[in-house]
């Protein structure tokens, strides 16, 4: 893929959707790309989650270890799809292992790489800390759905 597409493949993924062309640019052209074959792990559950990866071509399995130690199909998800964003800002586990259902590549985004975007655009740290109060507030409200429901 060209750096052109990597940006128009950023600027379709949530976290990235408003920040502007130079910000994509620096994060696309920062960015590692992973080719992955039907079958192969992109990660593995549990691992140190260092970077996030934007799933570009292809589909992916997401896996969690059930408490047999059996795996078990979570999630199958496809391009434009953010793995790991958590990753992005703090050191984390891998919540599931990603295989590939079919030929596929993926975006690596180190946390160093996104850690640069802030320092050089300090703007970017003010909507990812509003997606992420948003995302917390999602959280608050579906637990207090869940114990509605069990009450």
């Amino acid at each position: 893929m060209s750096l052109t597409e990597d940006i128009r493949l950023l600027s379709q993924v949530p976290l990235f959707r408003d920040m502007n062309d130079d910000q994509l640019r620096l994060v696309a052209f920062g960015a590692e790309r992973r080719q992955v074959t039907t079958g192969q792990q992109l990660f593995r559950e549990k691992s140190p989650a260092e970077s996030a990866f934007i799933v570009a071509r292809g589909r992916f399995e997401l896996l969690m270890a059930d408490r047999s130690g059996e795996m078990k199909v979570e999630a199958t998800v496809g391009p434009g799809t953010l793995l790991s964003e958590l990753a992005l800002v703090t050191m984390v586990e891998r919540k599931f292992t990603a295989v590939a259902i079919e030929d596929a590549e993926a975006l690596k985004i180190s946390r160093s790489l996104f850690h640069r975007l802030l320092e050089e655009y300090p703007q970017v740290g003010r909507v990812i800390e509003n997606r992420i109060r948003d995302n917390i507030a999602s959280l608050a409200k579906a637990a207090a759905a869940m114990q509605d429901r069990f009450s």
